[in-house]
């Protein structure tokens, strides 16, 4: 179903977001927190890890020895365990999450921001996983996305069901619980830090900028669904850059 355009201007006006700072008491606990999620140090962390595995193995799909990809918010690499590519860029701004990794020596270029990447470089491949939910200026990066793809390559975009029931409610019951019952408070405050953008205004960006998109859910529908899988083919390059033009 197409959107009105005064529905997507709606939808644009919200960005750029301001995240929601932290309370003193959560940021004195917040960087150990995120470091045991991200390796599963936990056992709900571990298990959370186990479950994003489709995330990762979505992406890694399109995944070609022979591709040239670029991967935003890399995070601590726990990508590139499923990759094939070997000319493999990546874009992120803490160097401390993948400073220690195993798998760096695989990387050839690394940017703080999408846009610190010169405009001549193209890419087969754009990837991102459980990252769009975080990136305050989305529209601008996926508008940038659409100029640094070849035309006819491919960007995998995977992400939690940020904003529907069943997301809220897994993370609630696992990690949420682990969180509260050893901090003594509440999970939903980093939550709210830590994703600025829902899963449906992710996809209303996407098809925006891209025409050719498909969804592929971890569910039986958007409501009762853990995570969404994107494939977009065919960048609105045009779009992209009048809407750029407008807005950096």
């Amino acid at each position: 179903m197409r959107l009105s355009q005064a529905f997507q201007n709606e939808i644009f006006k919200r960005f750029p977001k301001k995240r929601n700072e932290l309370p003193e008491n959560y940021q004195k606990i917040y960087e150990k927190h995120y470091a045991e999620n991200r390796i599963g140090q936990t056992k709900m962390s571990f298990l959370a890890q186990k479950m994003e595995s489709w995330l990762h193995k979505c992406v890694a799909r399109s995944s070609d020895s022979k591709k040239r990809t670029l991967e935003i918010g890399a995070g601590t690499l726990n990508q590139l365990p499923y990759e094939k590519a070997c000319d493999y860029d990546i874009v992120e701004p803490f160097t401390s999450l993948f400073e220690n990794s195993p798998d760096l020596h695989r990387i050839n270029h690394i940017y703080q921001d999408i846009f610190d990447i010169d405009g001549n470089e193209t890419y087969d491949r754009i990837t991102s996983c459980a990252c769009f939910e975080h990136i305050t200026n989305l529209p601008e990066v996926v508008a940038k996305t659409c100029l640094l793809l070849k035309p006819d390559g491919i960007m995998g975009v995977s992400i939690p069901n940020e904003g529907r029931f069943l997301w809220k409610f897994a993370y609630t019951i696992t990690t949420g619980l682990e969180f509260k019952r050893k901090y003594k408070i509440d999970y939903e405050v980093i939550m709210r830090h830590e994703h600025v953008n829902t899963a449906d205004e992710i996809e209303i960006i996407l098809k925006y900028f891209y025409k050719n998109v498909r969804r592929k859910l971890l569910g039986i529908n958007k409501t009762f669904a853990f995570y969404r899988y994107y494939e977009c083919k065919e960048p609105c390059v045009e779009t992209a850059n009048k809407f750029l033009k407008s807005n950096i």
